[in-house]
């Protein structure tokens, strides 16, 4: 049966229209054109030569099935031939025979079969070389054997050359893998710290207000409390549908009119700042906002960087200030930048150790060409800045 298939170079070339043949099919037919070749008036002597050259031939069908036991048919047959002195050019389907071995069977098969072929050279010599040439007779098809066999070796190298190319190429790409498949983890690991951070620091504070707020306020407060929980658990199926979608397309596949996670939750941007910053302000951190230049045109992954930034910048002066802190935003949307400032006004405080938040915050900044500077101000204070480049994205 014949085959056609595209089939793509590793190294990703434009494929090409490869016929398939099966190897046995391929090794038939080598066969069968040996046979014709070396069949013909003068070349055989009657039926014995007849047998002898088809018996010589036909094992080449499974030669690469059984490359020893083929060479080993072959050879017996070439030996029953050299006794009953018949000559045949068919003597060269023992040379393939060799050459698979020597591309199938490495070591010490390979080694015997050539000695076997080099000892069936010299007999052959000896016996049908003409007068006074023996020995160039003998070196002829020493020569003979010597190439079909390093042929061989030659087709075994490269095929473990390329078996070997082929697995180096499958290891790098499970580590390209593995390696997006971290990088999207520890991504899903900052967006939940960053919102469940934000949420609950949000509630704590708004539920220690609700101790001192006078019974007309503590609707308003216990319903911010809400709002808050609301939008932290929003924020917390977003993160867990980017692990779904990640992991499988299956349920995608299953449930076709499913509205996906992203166009319920769309991921929160610059529009949302202030929201963020009304939130802020109801938990106890006053908080101004400004932003300049146009936002649309920062692109969505950008815009939730900005937002994250601004995010955990604020819950870190809501946790680590006192009460009557205020804090201020600017953002400022420019054509090949975006740059996010955040200050707050309270008491100078020692540089805290790193945690997992500002370790988060400067890689963000960093997959966007950013280095953020975060650190008290002279006056007292904190400030945060950091530059980011939303075509610089990897």
């Amino acid at each position: 049966m014949v085959e056609a298939a595209v089939r793509t170079d590793p190294l990703g070339f434009p494929g090409r229209l490869l016929v398939r043949v099966p190897p046995l099919a391929r090794d038939a037919s080598l066969a069968a054109a040996l046979w014709l070749v070396t069949f013909g008036p003068g070349r055989l002597e009657g039926a014995t030569g007849i047998v002898l050259q088809t018996a010589l031939v036909l094992p080449l069908v499974w030669r690469r099935r059984a490359p020893r036991l083929v060479f080993g048919v072959i050879g017996a047959v070439a030996l029953a031939q050299w006794l009953l002195g018949v000559q045949s050019p068919a003597d060269a389907a023992l040379l393939i025979a060799l050459g698979t071995v020597a591309a199938r069977s490495p070591g010490r098969s390979a080694w015997a079969a050539g000695l076997v072929a080099v000892a069936g050279a010299v007999l052959a010599a000896a016996r049908w070389a003409p007068e006074g040439r023996f020995l160039a007779s003998a070196a002829a098809m020493t020569a003979g054997v010597a190439a079909s066999a390093l042929l061989g070796a030659h087709t075994r190298i490269r095929r473990a050359a390329r078996e070997d190319r082929v697995a180096r190429l499958e290891r790098e790409r499970d580590e390209r893998a593995r390696l997006a498949v971290a990088e999207e983890r520890a991504r899903i690991a900052r967006e939940l710290h960053d919102s469940v951070t934000h949420g609950l620091s949000v509630v704590v504070a708004l539920a220690d207000a609700v101790v001192h707020a006078r019974p007309a306020d503590a609707l308003a407060v216990t319903g911010r409390i809400a709002e808050t929980g609301r939008q932290a658990l929003t924020d917390m199926r977003r993160s867990l549908g980017l692990l779904q979608n990640a992991g499988s397309d299956a349920e995608a596949d299953a449930e076709p009119d499913a509205e996906p996670d992203a166009e319920r939750h769309p991921p929160p941007g610059v529009a949302q700042l202030g929201a963020l910053c009304e939130r802020m302000g109801a938990a106890g951190l006053t908080t101004r906002l400004r932003v300049d230049g146009d936002a649309t045109r920062v692109p969505a992954a950008a815009q939730l960087t900005v937002h994250r930034l601004v995010q955990e910048s604020l819950t870190n002066a809501l946790r680590h200030t006192p009460e009557g802190t205020s804090a201020e935003v600017r953002v400022s949307c420019a054509p090949r930048a975006v740059t996010v400032e955040v200050t707050d006004d309270g008491p100078a405080v020692p540089v805290p150790a790193p945690g997992r938040g500002l370790a988060g915050m400067r890689e963000r900044a960093a997959a966007y060409g950013g280095v953020l500077r975060a650190g008290p101000l002279p006056g007292g204070g904190w400030r945060v800045f950091v530059r980011l480049d939303p075509g610089g994205a990897p």
